[in-house]
């Protein structure tokens, strides 16, 4: 078999910049999909392609999927409380439609898609497992709650999406190359620079990149 050439979205961003490494270390040919004037400091020095588009735009991901054999869609508005939550829903839902529809275009064999711990049910003092769904979104996590228009973990959605799709659900990643920092790598800075006054004991499992 030859060598893959694997998409990923939101290359440029803190998981992104991680999946892009190891599919490289795997010997994948990488194309590295970031928003036009995108900061792509976390790629600096990595061989692969960068391809500009937006999951918001079908056409640009026809174009970047095109003779791909795997798609990793990494991209996501990540934000932890939103007022207005239509920007999220039209990156996080729609976006994720636009992938796996041009994915399907393509023919690619195998979309992998990074949903979110918030997509599962958690129950009270056990853990949580990908066939426990949420009866009620969140609202920070509604665009991996929309059970009609985004991938869950469920195998009667996958089927349902009509394409090979492989879903993974992150809790808390932290680590090296956190530029911005996130959501969840601010709370540490913030907990390390004093500037948070207090902490609660939650449910999330942090996941080391």
């Amino acid at each position: 078999m030859g060598v893959k050439t694997s998409l990923v979205t939101g290359a440029n961003g803190f998981l992104g910049c991680h999946v892009v490494r190891a599919l490289i270390a795997r010997g994948d040919r990488v194309r590295a999909l970031a928003r036009e004037n995108a900061d792509i400091s976390a790629l600096r020095g990595i061989d692969c392609d960068i391809v500009r588009g937006d999951v918001r735009d079908l056409d640009s991901l026809r174009i970047a999927t095109r003779s791909c054999d795997e798609v990793y869609h990494v991209a996501a508005d990540y934000r932890l409380w939103v007022v207005d939550h239509a920007p999220m829903y039209a990156i996080n839902v729609d976006g994720t439609r636009n992938v796996i529809a041009a994915a399907r275009e393509a023919g690619v064999a195998r979309i992998v898609h990074t949903s979110t711990v918030g997509a599962l049910g958690i129950p009270h003092g056990a853990p949580g497992r990908e066939d426990h769904s949420r009866e009620r979104p969140m609202r920070w996590s509604v665009p991996t709650n929309d059970r009609s228009s985004s991938p869950s973990a469920s195998p009667k959605t996958r089927r349902a999406v009509g394409a090979p799709v492989v879903i993974v659900n992150p809790s808390t990643p932290i680590g090296p190359l956190d530029y911005k920092p996130t959501p969840t790598g601010r709370m540490i800075v913030d907990f390390l620079s004093r500037r948070m006054p207090a902490y609660l004991d939650t449910g999330l499992e942090p996941r080391r990149r």
